[in-house]
This record gives C-alpha cells, structure tokens and sequence, in this order.
C-alpha cells in the first residue's frame, strides 16, 4: 500500500479483514464473528492473488520500493493460508463444526 501500486480495493479489502479480525478477537463468544473473519480471509487471498497477477509491473518499471512492496504483499499472501488455519482452530474451540 506504500508504494500506491495497487488501487484502493486492495488496501480497504485487507483493512476490512483486519477490522474483522479484531472484532472476532473481542467477541470471544461469537461464532458468526470468527466465521466472518475466516471468510474474509479466504475472500482476500483469492483477491490479492488478483491484484498481484495484474498489477505487477513490466521490468523496466521495477524499482526498489516496488520491488519491496510486491515481495511484501506477496508475503502477506502466503502467510494468510497459516492465518486461515488458526482461524479455522480458533473456530472449532469456539464450539463450531
């Protein structure tokens, strides 16, 4: 999101699952909470995968700071699968099936 590489629908989807994350943190009791996270997570993966494959930028145009900002959003990404599933944990000791 530094680098304004990707539109705004990138930095507002993950946002928002942050958003969602923190609320399932708080409603220790809520299952829909948790489920809306999860989702939202699965939802950005598949979105993030999106905007990388078309935003990533020809060679010629690769800085430094793009340079970093792809391997991080790249990062982000392959640490949501790990994400997902300690959500999914999270999910079951709450009492889901």
């Amino acid at each position: 999101c530094m680098n304004h590489m990707f539109p705004a629908s990138y930095a507002w989807g993950n946002f928002s699952v942050l958003a969602l994350g923190i609320w399932a943190i708080v409603q220790r009791d809520s299952l829909d909470a948790i489920m809306m996270f999860l989702t939202g997570l699965l939802l950005t993966v598949l979105t993030d995968i999106i905007h990388v494959s078309v935003f990533y930028p020809p060679n010629n145009h690769l800085t430094d700071e793009r340079r970093f900002s792809i391997g991080m959003a790249i990062f982000s990404l392959l640490l949501k699968p790990v994400s997902c599933y300690l959500v999914y944990q999270m999910y079951r000791e709450r009492g889901g099936e």
